[in-house]
């Protein structure tokens, strides 16, 4: 697996059940709010910081999901369109940017997540609690439930064998 998370250049994220743990509350208003890791969010700030492409694909498209995705400087967001076109999305990104699929960490958690997840060149991923279907399709799953670690497992795996992770920690002084 060590070798695979070697070639990863960009990490493509689903945001219910993978960046959130999957629960919507429903207030009065009719807002429903999600609820993300603080250190999922320092992960990908770290990502984009070391050069990563970050980029999201995900059928929902509430206000508040879309500001904190923009509150950590992803530019590539891609929401709104249908649970069964989410494939279209992945392969328009991966054209326009010119990614080769073999660069590419996808990691989904559903059902609407296992058309990409089942493609043999990218590294798919998923959280602990993802969907069985979805388990069995894919090449690493985190010990880390989704929105809460396993979004900054994937990034920290991959950084690790990279040489990227932690060296702006400062060794040695007190």
């Amino acid at each position: 697996m060590r070798d695979r998370f070697k070639q990863i250049t960009t990490f493509i994220f689903d945001v219910d059940g993978v960046l959130t743990d999957g629960t919507v509350n429903a207030l009065e208003s009719g807002e429903q709010y999600r609820t993300f890791y603080i250190r999922d969010g320092y992960g990908i700030e770290q990502a984009i910081k070391a050069g990563y492409r970050i980029a999201i694909i995900s059928a929902g498209n509430q206000v508040g999901v879309r500001r904190r995705l923009e509150f950590l400087k992803i530019k590539d967001i891609f929401m709104g369109g249908p649970t069964d076109q989410k494939v279209n999305a992945y392969i328009g990104y991966l054209t326009r940017d010119g990614i080769r699929e073999e660069e590419v960490l996808y990691m989904g958690d559903d059902l609407p997540d296992y058309e990409i997840l089942s493609r043999k060149a990218l590294l798919s991923t998923c959280p602990a609690d993802a969907a069985d279907e979805i388990q069995g399709v894919c090449d690493y799953i985190s010990p880390k439930p989704g929105g809460r670690g396993a979004v900054r497992d994937v990034i920290e795996q991959v950084m690790k064998a990279q040489g990227k992770w932690g060296t702006w920690l400062k060794h040695g002084g007190s």
